[in-house]
């Protein structure tokens, strides 16, 4: 038994993602109150040590012929089935249908990626749109969240992306978007601040928006679920043609 085997049981048993500091608590549990030689010198092991395992792993599954991956998500390590077997895994889960932005969907989420913290009133200044129905869409699906409140006059809200939107894209970090150091270095239309002086344009606390802001469909859609095939209307038309779909990942197997 090597260390690199016992890691990857712990990869495949665990049904969530394993952060490398808990790799080495599991190591250093079993290791106590057992006279098992390779459990006690396992139980030694740093995090550097489990790191270089899994990195190792890593290399070699795609070259072994196997039909899953080993990959770092935000919230750690796991085992998910390729993606060039997403046709067959698929058809084990007819219900759940790929999740669908639309193109002013995806044109917010992605003004929102590359500039948070951002405020409303900038991310309207770069489309030239007003985004009331477009934010609340984001926020329900929970790509989006508020991060505070801009230091400027009218104290308006901040908006970032959240760790599902890592997840669901699967990103590590912001850092790993597309082109992200040079498209962060350029520069954008901003809202005038005369428009935010003495509260003007300030925007509602989350649990002061009212509903009349968005339309009947996004109030009344439920918590964001991992996968919604609608792709609901916005503040502006949207035609079949301009629905992109957002990038999925088919269900790790094990």
């Amino acid at each position: 038994m090597t260390l690199k085997q016992v890691i990857e049981a712990l990869v495949f048993a665990s049904p969530k993602p394993l952060l490398t500091k808990e790799i080495v608590s599991a190591l250093r549990a079993a290791g106590e109150g057992t006279e098992d030689q390779n459990a006690l010198d396992f139980a030694k092991s740093k995090e550097d040590d489990v790191l270089a395992a899994l990195t190792e792993i890593q290399t070699e599954l795609p070259g072994s012929g196997r039909a899953f991956q080993l990959v770092e998500r935000v919230n750690g390590w796991t085992m998910v089935s390729d993606p060039a077997c997403a046709l067959w895994v698929r058809q084990l889960y007819p219900e759940a249908k790929p999740t669908r932005l639309s193109g002013p969907q995806l044109e917010t989420l992605a003004i929102i990626a590359y500039r948070q913290p951002v405020t409303r009133a900038d991310i309207e200044a770069v489309r030239g749109v007003a985004v009331d129905g477009v934010m609340q869409i984001l926020l329900d699906r929970g790509l989006v969240k508020i991060a505070g409140r801009a230091e400027v006059p009218g104290r308006p809200l901040l908006y970032s992306t959240t760790e599902y939107f890592l997840e669901h894209f699967g990103l590590k970090s912001t850092d790993e978007l597309p082109n992200s150091s040079e498209l962060k270095r350029v520069v954008l239309p901003t809202a005038p601040v005369a428009e935010t002086e003495a509260g003007v344009g300030a925007e509602p606390a989350a649990e002061e928006m009212k509903t009349s802001d968005v339309q009947p469909e996004e109030a009344a859609m439920p918590e964001p679920p991992p996968a919604v095939e609608a792709v609901e209307e916005t503040a502006e038309p949207v035609t079949e043609t301009e629905a992109v779909e957002a990038p999925e990942e088919p269900p790790a197997h094990k």
